[in-house]
């Protein structure tokens, strides 16, 4: 038997791809409270995104963050900074699909 691999970080993510070439594209005051980098509203934008796994959230990566992403021990996922800010406080790990079990459950 051979010896298990980690998985990398990087096989969470997931792409986007933005192509404004043949539009006026959207100004940065409206892409910002999106969440959106800066120029991300023109011309041609590729980037890495993931999904937070306690509130699936979509986040677009930017590449010029510095500081580092939030990242839970327990479900092995990376977290959106709102999740990341909870995550830090409490420790407690409740994954969205949990919480959809956990519904479900309850339902007659």
């Amino acid at each position: 038997m051979g010896a298990v691999m980690p998985v990398s970080k990087r096989a969470h993510e997931g792409y986007l791809l933005l192509d404004h070439r043949d539009s006026p594209g959207v100004p940065d005051d409206i892409a910002a409270p999106f969440g959106m980098p800066a120029g991300s509203g023109r011309g041609l934008f590729e980037a890495a995104t993931f999904t937070c796994s306690h509130c699936e959230f979509v986040v677009v990566l930017n590449p010029d963050r510095t500081r580092e992403r939030a990242w839970c021990k327990k479900c092995d996922h990376y977290l959106c900074d709102g999740c990341g800010l909870k995550y830090a406080q409490d420790f407690i790990c409740f994954p969205f699909k949990a919480r959809i079990a956990e519904l479900a459950s309850k339902t007659p």
